[in-house]
Order: C-alpha cells, then structure tokens, then sequence
C-alpha cells in the first residue's frame, strides 16, 4: 500500500515525531468552525526545511497528500486533511531566526505566533501590528492573507510580507522576494504565496515588515442610537481620512454578550471601539475629531484613555468576543461568516444583514473591523436541530451574495477553504480558472492541500 510505505519511509528519519496516536489525529482533524473533523493518517513534527522538503518528496513519491497546520485557528476548514495524509505540523519551527531593527524587518520560522514575535520584539521599539485576535502563528496568517483589527492602518499580511524560503510539491526549496522595500524582478511569487491556504507550497521561513512602536496611543469607546447611526459614523471618519488604528463594531447583542462574559456595563447599543496611534498631540486631535463625528450621528459621549490597562482591557474584550458570544448560548455552536465591502456599501450591507438574521429566528450577533468594511455574523445554532446548520448556511449564503452585488468579496479575511469556495466562481469569473492552471502547473499531483480554494482541486 502507498500510505504504509510513505508512512514507514517519513517514521525511518522523523521517528517519535512522526505520530500516528489517535489523540493527534483527532486534535488535526478539526477546525474552530462546524466542519466535521476529517483526521490525516500522521502527524509529522519537523524542525528544519531540509525535514519539510523530505516530507514531501516522500509524499510526492506515493502521491500522498500534505497539508500544512500552525495553530488550527482558521475558520473555513483550511487545515483540515479532507483526504487524509499527512499534516505537518509547524509547531517546532518556532524560531525567531534574525531581527534587524535598522531595517525594520525580521525572518521567522512559520510556527512562531503573532504574540510570541511581539515578545521578542519589545527591546527593539518596534512591533508587528497585524492583528486577527487568535494568537495564530505566522504561517497560518500568511497563508491566510489575515488581517484584522490593525488593518485600517497598518494593513493585512498581504503589505507586511517581504519575502518567504518555501517548500514545492516536488520537494524544491525556493526564495521569493527580498529585504529591498521594491523590486521589479519578474512575477512577484511572494504576493502568489500569500494566500494561498497552503495549497502552492509550505512556508518554513518569512520575512516581516515591522513598524515602530507608537510614542502615544489612547483608544475608547462610545454607543450610538442604532446600527445606522454607526456605520455612517466609520463611513465620515475614513472618508474624513482621520487616521484610525483600529475602528471595530459590536452590535446590541455583541455588547450583550460582553457585559455577561467580563463584567462590563455597556449599553444595550451598537458600540464603536477605536484606537489612535501618533504623538501625544496628534492622537489627542484625532480623538477630539473623531468624538465631533460620533456627537454629529447622536452618538454617546466618547469615552478614551491612554492608560495601558485601560487600553489592554478593553481589546481582549474586544478579541474574546467570540467566546463572549458563545457563552452567552450555553451548547450553543456557531457558524462564523465574514464579508467584505466598499466602505460606502458598508451601512446597508450591515442593516441587510440584521434584518436577514432576524427573520431567521437565529441569534445571530455582528462585530467586525468596519474601518475596512469588514464584518462577521456569529449565527448560533442548536446542534441538536439540523434544521439550524441549514438556516445558519442560507444565511451565510445571502451574506457572501449581498456582499457581491454590492461590489465587495465573499471572504474580508477568514479565507476560502472548504466554507468559501462556492463563490470563488461568482467572484473572480475566468479568473478562478487561472487560479486553478497554477495550481496545476505547480502541484501536478495535487498533494499540496487538496480539496481547498480551487476547482476541481
């Protein structure tokens, strides 16, 4: 058999850190969403890219698929091994491999997370500042093209990746990109990777933008009449070109949610959650700006601090509230669905979406990174009612089609995966085929992830 043979060949140089148990199949299996687990047939732990390129020459010699894990943060089933395989699993990869603070940039390897970088970094003055809210690790988020609550100001992964050393599908190694800040050497394999959910190659180093740590940074909160009022609120303040750090959404529900799960007392409101960064001076005028437009859409006095705690509470508030959400259905399971839009698009698509939901007669509470136009629907369900797994799905269905008549994208950040990949069609027309002949072209067996993001695949 193939897989016998690949599996004994990966245990003659992996070893113990080639694992078959049942409780690392399991845990591999699954995702943060309501796929159903789908284990892999192994484990493999490597530590070098030499181990990685070996991995999947082995695999590629028995046309055995490999997908890549970091943390198993993701949402759309990204890193769940729908037909078996091997995963391989990052998590000893985990080096800080060069910081260069005169350039502002640092190599790492893929299994290194968000926080644990930004640990690293303190001495420096400097940090990474792409924030999904999950301490995922680097790899993931590349491969993600994540993004977050920083990105109305600093970008997605997309702006912050210079340059990977990446493993083929026939076991190559190769380098994308450089430390330079342009280039205009041929094809921009590093933009190609990003992004692509693993199924082009397997990252094993990454090279960072960094940015300087703020000298001030203050962040606050307000509430506002109705989900209208909000949204044309984040619709002047980036119009305005006031330069937010963050500009999150929580809708009444959300905030709910949030009194019950820390303790606070938000209003039964829609809320804005914002952060400034600049001088002591400049964050201190954008906030006093930025309060005349909340006053202007009859928003609550705008409360704001620049006290660490203060700030540090209010944004794990703000990264828990998917846990917030849970809790405040106890059993409850959850289906997580983004979209994207043009920030002018952004209020309807916001107030087509609520009154969606609430016909539905599913809880279904939105927060998001509106300063993008991004936001998510957590639709909670009974698993004990199929019927509500079929209705959750309607509904993220509606969103991913409103968000595309309205000009935007199916997906602002969760990625595609399994959950999105029915709409790659209606988004990208010809386009998803192209996506589909470079798959081909680089992955002939298609052992690299399959099942994800493309046709046919």
């Amino acid at each position: 058999m193939p897989l016998a043979q690949a599996l004994d060949d990966l245990q003659a140089f992996l070893g113990e850190r080639l694992s078959r148990s049942k409780s690392d199949l399991d845990l591999h299996a699954r995702s943060e969403s309501y796929f159903p687990p789908t284990p892999p047939d192994a484990v493999a732990y490597p530590e070098t890219t030499e181990e990685v390129a070996q991995i999947v020459r082995t695999c590629a010699r028995y046309g055995i698929p490999v997908i890549g894990w970091g943390t198993g943060t993701s949402l759309e089933a990204q890193a769940q091994p729908l037909h078996g395989g091997v995963t391989v699993d990052f998590s000893r990869m985990n080096r800080v491999l060069d910081i260069r603070p005169a350039d502002m940039d640092v190599t790492v390897q893929p299994g290194v997370t968000r926080e644990a970088l930004n640990e690293e970094l303190r001495a420096t003055g400097l940090f990474f500042p792409v924030d999904p809210g999950a301490n995922a690790s680097l790899g993931g988020m590349a491969m993600t093209r994540a993004s977050g609550t920083t990105t109305v100001r600093y970008g997605t992964m997309r702006d912050n990746v210079l340059g990977f050393e990446a493993v083929l599908a026939d076991g190559r190694v190769i380098r994308t990109g450089t430390r330079a800040r342009k280039s205009s050497a041929g094809y921009d394999l590093t933009a190609l990777l990003v992004g692509s959910e693993g199924t082009l190659a397997l990252v094993t180093e990454i090279t960072l933008r960094l940015h300087g740590i703020p000298e001030s940074i203050s962040a606050g909160i307000c509430a506002f009449p109705d989900m209208t009022a909000a949204t044309n609120a984040v619709m002047e303040t980036i119009q305005m070109g006031i330069p937010m750090a963050r500009i999150e959404f929580a809708c009444a529900q959300t905030a709910q949610a949030f009194n019950a799960y820390a303790g606070t007392a938000m209003a039964d409101q829609p809320h804005l959650m914002v952060e400034f960064h600049g001088s002591p001076e400049s964050a201190a005028q954008d906030a006093a700006r930025f309060a005349e437009i909340v006053a202007d859409h009859g928003g609550s006095r705008f409360q704001w601090s620049s006290k660490s705690e203060e700030r540090t509470a209010l944004w794990a508030m703000r990264h828990n509230g998917y846990y917030a959400i849970l809790a405040s259905r106890p059993g409850a399971r959850a289906v997580v669905t983004d979209i994207c839009v043009p920030i002018s698009q952004l209020p309807r698509a916001i107030e087509e979406t609520q009154t969606d939901i609430a016909a539905s007669g599913l809880p279904g509470p939105i927060l998001g990174h509106v300063g993008d136009g991004n936001f998510h629907a957590i639709l909670l369900i009974d698993p004990d009612k199929p019927t509500h797994l079929d209705i959750a799905k309607d509904l993220a269905h509606r969103m991913a089609e409103r968000a595309l008549r309205l000009g935007g994208t199916c997906t602002g950040e969760h990625g595609v995966g399994l959950g999105k990949k029915a709409y790659m069609q209606a988004e990208h027309g010809e386009g998803w085929d192209v996506m589909g002949q470079l798959k081909r072209a680089m992955d002939p067996q298609n052992i690299l992830n399959p099942g994800k993001l493309v046709r046919g695949n």
